[in-house]
């Protein structure tokens, strides 16, 4: 089945490293497009070779020189995890002909990879992350989103996109490519396939589990508690594990691109804070799938509402960085109390706030939090934005921005 190419965000990025790096490394998690990305942007300019075939990752294994003289640059080596020795023969041929954009390289498990990449490719390689599709990708505005700057500035006006997809769609169908453009691909059985391939192949490689159904277990624990504070000893306790463990896969979970840990902010602002990390899932139609809902009615109509609303928002905020080429400068704040901001991005030392809210009906407590955090946060304060499922858009009144949430789509 061929798919139609849906414009990555990333590809502005990518396009400026090929300009000025040697190397381009392209990581993130399987399915999320990857390889589809290079082959448009490279088309008629690279050779493209995939080491997950078995003969091909062999010679790459056995003989790397005769590997690297038979696939010459400018190159497109995918899934280059699969023969990490090439790396460091790579950087020799770099150092022997320093042209930009020659090898471009893409991988899923990123520990391994990264650690290829900084022992043999530092100062060469230019790394790029890419996520499944944001919602603005989504809508088909990929190529023109705007930067987290851009969003929150003053100046912007914040007109929801009227092509995105409805709002269980977007939770239920979540952003991998396959999954989310396509109707007609069984949901149900793509994620379960997904997760089984993900068990199998790459937890494996990260971490050593002798129990795959306890690992799924786990899986399944993080998906139900999307959305909220991490409590290591109370989930080890649920699993009858160590908390030692607990810390151990959540890392390899992280590696994987499967959960963002969003920390805390709280420099200098007050003792009440919560420290601990905010847990979600990076994809709701995985995490909704891992908590049994597999239909609009039962979503909407359902307690994992909104916690799986907010999980999707911040995730898209978290994609908004890094397919922008920025390192994601993302937290919450919340006190002991229950004053809270669910996002927080520092972007030039102003903190923007953002609190999210499932709700289509909005009253004026719904936003007080923010508004309370603005006044603490002082001259750091910036944008206050309140987005919901509510139809309008509100400029700033009490100085907050309340938007639909389909303005993340622009």
């Amino acid at each position: 089945m061929k798919f139609a190419y849906t414009p990555r965000t990333l590809s502005a990025v990518l396009r400026r490293a090929m300009t000025t790096f040697p190397a381009v490394v392209v990581t993130g998690p399987r399915q999320s497009g990857k390889t589809t990305l290079l082959r448009m942007e490279t088309a008629s300019s690279h050779r493209f070779v995939s080491l997950e075939e078995p003969d091909v990752r062999m010679l790459a294994r056995e003989d790397p020189r005769a590997f690297l003289d038979a696939n010459p640059p400018p190159v497109v080596l995918d899934e280059i995890q699969y023969a990490p020795q090439l790396l460091s023969y790579i950087k020799g041929r770099i150092d022997a002909e320093r042209r930009p954009g020659n090898w471009l390289l893409t991988g899923s498990q990123q520990f391994s990879l990264m650690q290829g990449v900084t022992e043999s490719l530092a100062g060469r390689a230019a790394v790029l992350e890419l996520l499944p599709l944001s919602l603005a990708e989504l809508s088909g505005h990929g190529e023109q989103g705007m930067t987290p700057e851009m969003f929150f500035s003053p100046e912007t006006s914040h007109e929801p996109a009227a092509d995105c997809p409805n709002t269980s769609d977007w939770l239920l169908r979540g952003g991998y490519p396959e999954l989310a453009l396509h109707q007609e691909v069984d949901r149900e059985l793509w994620c379960a396939s997904y997760i089984t391939t993900y068990l199998e192949r790459d937890v494996r490689s990260l971490v050593n589990v002798g129990d795959l159904s306890t690992f799924e277990r786990f899986i399944r624990l993080c998906a139900a508690r999307t959305g909220t504070i991490l409590n290591q000893s109370e989930m080890a306790r649920d699993l009858g594990i160590s908390v030692p463990t607990v810390r151990r896969w959540l890392s390899a979970l992280e590696t994987g691109r499967q959960v963002l840990l969003l920390p805390p902010y709280f420099a200098n602002i007050g003792k009440r804070l919560m420290k601990s990390p905010k847990l979600y899932f990076l994809d709701t139609a995985l995490a909704s799938s891992l908590m049994g809902i597999h239909s609009g009615e039962v979503l909407l109509n359902g307690p994992s509402l909104g916690p799986l609303f907010e999980t999707a928002v911040v995730s898209d905020f978290y994609k908004r960085f890094l397919h922008h080429g920025k390192r994601p400068s993302l937290y919450y704040l919340r006190t002991r109390d229950g004053l809270k901001a669910d996002l927080v991005a520092d972007l030039g030392g102003r903190l923007h706030l953002l609190e999210v809210k499932s709700a289509k009906t909005i009253f004026p407590g719904h936003w007080q939090g923010i508004n309370r955090w603005r006044s603490q946060l002082a001259a750091k304060a910036g944008q206050a934005v309140l987005l919901s499922r509510s139809e309008s858009l509100i400029k700033p009144q009490d100085g907050v921005w309340r938007l639909p949430w389909q303005a993340l789509a622009v």
